[in-house]
């Protein structure tokens, strides 16, 4: 953000401290209070740059963090030689994110979805959308390793659920175990002949 732009400089600020809040404590425990606390954000600020308020704010962290998983996940597919370096390369990249949180931060997209998209079609469709693309990097980089586009997409939900699943154990159980052997089942899932 430019020097001369405080405003864009301060929404980005609070954008940010919203990501990080609502993945490490959830969307009914993260108040504005403490989001423009925490950002040194101006009182009337937040309704200035949300005026749809927590539900803005929450839908706007959702999708920044949708796309920059999007972009991790898309450098790791991309670099990687085929399924077992990409797996190996994705669960090394979401166990150090967990250890360096200390097993606080799981995933930036399921913690707000799994509050709060009920109650709000904003958040949802955020969620959604964080969620979907995703789900079509995965189902792109399966179909660019030779599984046929029929099955890619269905492996790329199984693969995604199999991965959001074991980050909520690893908080849970705060050991990498569940991600590692979710790792070690998708590669053998990826590199079936049958498929």
């Amino acid at each position: 953000m430019s020097e001369r732009n405080p405003g864009a400089r301060t929404k980005q600020q609070m954008l940010d401290t919203a990501m990080e809040l609502f993945r490490r404590q959830g969307y009914h425990a993260t108040g504005v209070n403490q989001v423009l606390a925490e950002a040194a954000a101006p009182r009337g600020s937040l309704y200035f740059h949300f005026p749809g308020g927590k539900q803005q704010l929450a839908a706007e962290a959702v999708e920044a963090s949708g796309r920059q998983v999007h972009d991790l996940l898309a450098a790791v597919l991309d670099e990687a030689g085929g399924p077992r370096e990409a797996v190996t390369a994705v669960v090394a990249l979401f166990g150090k994110a967990l250890e360096d949180s200390d097993f606080r931060s799981g995933c930036p997209v399921a913690t707000v979805a799994l509050e709060a998209s009920a109650d709000s079609p904003q958040v949802r469709s955020a969620c959604d959308g964080a969620y979907g693309s995703w789900l079509a990097r995965l189902s792109a980089r399966f179909v660019g390793w030779g599984i046929p586009a029929a099955r890619s997409g269905e492996l790329a939900v199984i693969a995604l659920s199999m991965l959001e699943g074991a980050l909520l154990l690893c908080k849970v159980q705060r050991d990498l175990t569940p991600l590692r052997t979710v790792g070690d089942q998708l590669v053998e899932l990826l590199t079936r002949k049958e498929l």
